[in-house]
Order: C-alpha cells, then sequence, then structure tokens
C-alpha cells in the first residue's frame, strides 16, 4: 500500500486543509523524485520500489521504525550505496547517483548522527576542512572567517561566542547547526539531516528546528530521518513513512496525526479514517 498526495487522489482533494508551513507548491516538479527505488543486500531486501518526492522549500519527515529501511534510502541518495534499480530524477531530469561525489555535484548533502566534526579545531577549520580557501598557496584564514561567520548570521545562528571557539566546547545543538552551516556553505539545495535532535535536552532541540525551519524558508529541500514525532509533527510540512524497506505512507502532515504515523510505522496500515461531515478534516489518513 502506497499512499501519496500527488499519486492518490482524494475524492475531495479540493476542501483539504493546507500544510502547516509555507513551502513550495505540490504541482511544481520535486527538486528530488525516486521512483521505484529498490536496494538489496544478499537475500535481504532492504529498499522495495520505494516512490518519493522531495520539494524545495518544505522538510520533508521520514519515519519509521528500527530496520525499515531509513539509513538504507539517505545512503542511496546520498551515494554511499548506489541503488539496484528504479529511476533518480533531479529537478525534472534523470541522473545517477553512484558516490557522494555525484550528490555533492548535485548539491545533496548528508549530516549524519555523529556529524563527522573535529573536536580538536575550530568552527572556521570544521566549516572549511578538505576545501579551504588558499591565497598564495597559504591559508586564507581572513576569507575562511568572513564566510563563516556570514554563513552562520544567515541561518541565524547566534549562540555561539566566537567562530574560532573549539568544536569539542559547544552544545549538542551548536554542533548541529555548525554541522548544518558546512552543508549550506557547499551551496547545498537538498540536506539531509539524520536524527538531529537525538539526545539533544529540549531548549536545544528547539535551537535545531528552528535551524531547520531556516532551511527550508531559504528554499532549501530538507529530509529529516528522526523518531520524535513531536519533532516530526512540529517542523515538517511532508510526512513519508517507511515499514520493511517500502513506502508505506507519503503526504502532507496535515493528513496525519500521531497516532495515524505510529500505526504506520509499528504495522504498515492504518485501520481507521477520519471524516468530518463537511469533508476530510486534517487528520484524513488514506490508509
Amino acid at each position: 500500500m502506497t499512499i501519496d498526495g500527488e499519486t492518490g487522489a482524494h475524492p475531495n482533494e479540493g476542501d483539504r486543509a493546507p500544510a502547516p508551513h509555507s513551502g513550495a507548491s505540490t504541482h511544481d516538479e520535486p527538486l528530488l523524485r525516486l521512483r521505484g527505488l529498490s536496494k538489496r543486500f544478499g537475500a535481504v531486501q532492504a529498499l522495495n520500489e520505494v516512490d518519493l518526492d522531495i520539494a524545495a522549500g518544505q522538510v520533508t519527515a521520514l519515519v519509521g521504525d528500527n530496520g525499515a529501511g531509513k539509513s538504507t534510502l539517505i545512503k542511496t541518495i546520498s551515494g554511499i550505496w548506489p541503488p539496484d534499480g528504479g529511476e533518480v530524477r533531479w529537478k525534472g531530469e534523470p541522473v545517477h547517483v553512484r558516490t557522494p561525489k555525484d550528490a555533492a555535484a548535485l548539491g545533496i548533502a548528508t549530516v549524519y548522527q555523529d556529524l563527522a566534526l573535529c573536536d580538536n579545531l575550530d568552527i572556521v577549520s570544521n566549516m572549511f576542512l578538505g576545501h579551504e580557501d588558499l591565497r598564495r598557496r597559504l591559508l586564507d584564514e581572513s576569507r575562511m572567517e568572513l564566510t563563516a561567520k556570514q554563513t552562520l548570521a544567515d541561518l541565524s545562528v547566534t549562540t555561539v561566542r566566537s567562530i574560532r571557539q573549539v568544536v569539542g566546547s559547544l552544545s549538542g545543538g551548536q554542533r548541529q547547526s555548525v554541522a548544518v552551516a558546512r552543508a549550506v556553505m557547499s551551496d547545498a539545495r537538498l540536506v539531509i539531516l539524520d536524527e538531529p535532535t537525538a539526545a539533544l535536552g529540549v531548549s536545544q532541540t528547539a535551537l535545531v528546528l528552528e535551524l531547520i525551519r531556516r532551511l527550508a524558508d531559504r528554499g532549501i529541500a530538507v529530509l529529516v530521518v528522526s523518531h520524535n514525532l513531536t519533532d516530526v509533527f512540529a517542523v515538517a510540512d511532508r510526512l513519508a513513512v517507511l515499514y520493511l524497506g517500502g513506502m508505506v505512507g507519503t503526504g502532507p502532515i496535515s493528513d496525519y496525526d500521531t497516532q495515524g504515523a505510529v500505526e504506520l510505522i509499528t504495522t504498515g496500515s492504518y485501520s481507521r479514517r477520519y471524516q468530518a461531515a463537511t469533508g476530510p478534516s486534517n487528520n484524513d489518513l488514506k490508509g
């Protein structure tokens, strides 16, 4: 069963309530379109003909239980593992993403849960690690500082004392902000965040969620992998649910409620429908 706002039309589609956040029109060509994406590891079918659209300027939350295929999907999009089947379209054109370099060339940046930051280096050094600015074969420290400072300011990251602060001294939310800023600085058009609020406190979680919304408000597509449905419903425009490698639900977040999402995550189906007398409610689930 696949539930898709674009392909599975509701008889009262025109009456559906809009998503809670403004973003790209659902009638526009999505930035990234996956059709029939499959990935197998020996006898294990990790992804089974997955369809997913990710639009610019929107936050798409990818949820599912352990083993559902979330990590496999984002690593396939990121070029870590090439797909065994299916089609990937970027801005409407078919592409082959076989390596992380291919993904980066398109504008896909992935921030994994470990953030891949060097604790012994400062913020500037981490943001430019591997692609430092050079001037006469020497590090252009002034230019890197200005670029790092401007990138953080554009994202309204104001909680760090200094861009020369060592990353090991930062809080979890600040570290996440640095990792995201590094992705944005590389001109990413799609930012994938793997469990960005895991192990964070309330205030740090709020900081990261605000940062995610700022990315979308700048026209960047955001794919968030999360187990925290409270965070998902607070920040996402669209929801995508994986179950045992298959996509069992996709659509505007306004079509779902927490109970329905949990049922899809745990069983792969939804047993009830919510229907108001005047038409579908914000909690309509096309299961």
